[in-house]
């Protein structure tokens, strides 16, 4: 893909001053340049894609009405049904699954809006890692450095972007798999509040009160541009939240910046490399010269809330799997659905109560302060091949509070890692988050 933004790609293609057929020609070859060495997508249909690109065209030249996005190439995360295509979860239960004869909401609202998709993108079996691996597919190596996971679930669709295949690609959020891989791969990422981006249709959600969709892109700009499209009420979802009375892109713009921001290095549970802690007070520090206050925290939680996120996203994986075959699972992915044989009602239920309780946490902690930061990972993204460090615990604690929670870059590594900054922000405040992600991107 060119280095314009999908913003401009839009009007060129609404214009007629580019036609979608060469803009989703153009990703088709970026994708046969770059996929082989990363592996993001699993499955591209060329000829699907450039068909309707061609009808696109048409319909411009027409005078007909499109949409803000007319044009943009989509690569579509393969946890999400899109017509044409098998959605197999990247599992090998799912392998011989049927072609989708119609797409998930999320799709819906981006096709409307003009998007044209290329191809699916790889994730971790069932979405459940924070790496991108399955038995399927094989793993999605991070472009920084080919011998590192790209992180995960949503891997595939942030190296698909980050390579510069397509400019936007469909994720999901249960723990951090938006954040992760936009952390890992050098990408702004935002996980919105739960129920902003409806899930709903045909099937129940998959992760009922933990997972988010949204998008990857390269900018925040484009970021918010996209959720324009895809945030507001669905009728299907129980937990959707209203339309916004004003578009974001708007909003953030008239949005100040924050006067007193709290930031916690490990969030008073987590081991986190002082390489990473360093380049994130970097940052830190930049905002204290830009007038906000900040407010050192070394504890926001004073145990980590990994058991309870756990407890949840074992069930809700058992309820998936049902009678499948589990010897042919990702051995982690198994595990977890093992572990959900002993749980009992009571623990999911504690398990929810724990929500409760970090979210007094964090009411407490917002009565004082506009936004919290912490670092996004705790080292560097591990070893492709596999590793026993945990180097993602810092997000799956904003699943449970159902916080808006995004990543921005905001540095390197001594090994030349990506290193991201996590933004937090309290119930339902999605607009202040993305207001200080656009500040942050503006300062590079």
């Amino acid at each position: 893909m060119s280095d314009s933004s999908l913003i401009t790609t839009s009007q060129q293609v609404r214009s007629g001053e580019r036609s979608a057929v060469a803009v989703v020609a153009e990703a088709l070859a970026a994708i046969d340049a770059q996929n082989p060495r990363v592996n993001a997508f699993v499955a591209v249909q060329g000829e699907r894609a450039l068909a309707d690109a061609a009808a696109l065209d048409g319909l411009i030249a027409n005078g007909g009405l499109v949409g803000p996005l007319a044009g943009v190439p989509l690569g579509v995360k393969d946890t999400e049904d899109t017509v044409g295509y098998p959605t197999t979860f990247g599992s090998r239960l799912w392998s011989d699954a049927p072609i989708a004869t119609g797409d998930s909401v999320l799709v819906r609202r981006l096709k409307a809006a003009g998007c044209i998709v290329v191809g699916k993108t790889n994730t971790p079996e069932l979405a459940a890692k924070g790496v991108t691996d399955n038995p399927l597919f094989g793993a999605t190596r991070n472009p920084f450095n080919l011998d590192l996971t790209s992180g995960g679930s949503s891997g595939g669709s942030a190296v698909a972007v980050a390579t510069g295949m397509v400019p936007v690609a469909t994720g999901s959020d249960g723990g951090g798999s938006i954040r992760i891989p936009a952390a890992a791969c050098g990408l702004p990422g935002f996980k919105p509040s739960l129920g902003r981006v409806p899930d709903g249709g045909p099937q129940p959600v998959d992760w009922l009160d933990l997972t988010c969709r949204g998008v990857l892109t390269r900018t925040v700009d484009e970021l918010i541009a996209v959720l324009d499209v895809i945030v507001g009420a669905e009728p299907t979802d129980l937990r959707s939240l209203p339309t916004p009375t004003t578009p974001w892109t708007r909003a953030v713009g008239e949005r100040a910046l924050p006067t007193r921001v709290a930031w916690s290095p490990t969030l008073g549970y987590a081991d986190v490399d002082p390489a990473v802690i360093a380049a994130c007070e970097v940052t830190v520090q930049q905002l204290a010269s830009d007038g906000i206050e900040i407010v050192e925290m070394p504890t926001v939680f004073d145990i980590d809330p990994v058991m309870d996120w756990i407890t949840l996203v074992a069930s809700y994986l058992k309820r998936s799997v049902g009678n499948h075959d589990r010897s042919e699972m990702d051995p982690m992915v198994a595990s977890y659905v093992g572990m959900a044989d002993g749980i009992t009602a009571q623990q999911m239920v504690l398990a929810e109560d724990a929500c409760h309780y970090l979210n007094l946490r964090l009411v407490e902690l917002f009565s004082t302060c506009d936004l919290l930061l912490t670092p996004t990972l705790a080292c560097d993204p591990v070893n492709v091949n596999g590793s026993d460090v945990n180097f993602v615990r810092a997000t799956y604690p904003f699943n449970l509070t159902r916080s808006p929670a995004g990543t921005m870059p905001v540095g390197k590594s001594p090994a030349g890692m990506p290193v991201g900054l996590q933004i937090i922000g309290p119930q339902h405040d999605d607009v202040g988050v993305l207001q200080l992600m656009r500040h942050l991107e503006s300062r590079r």
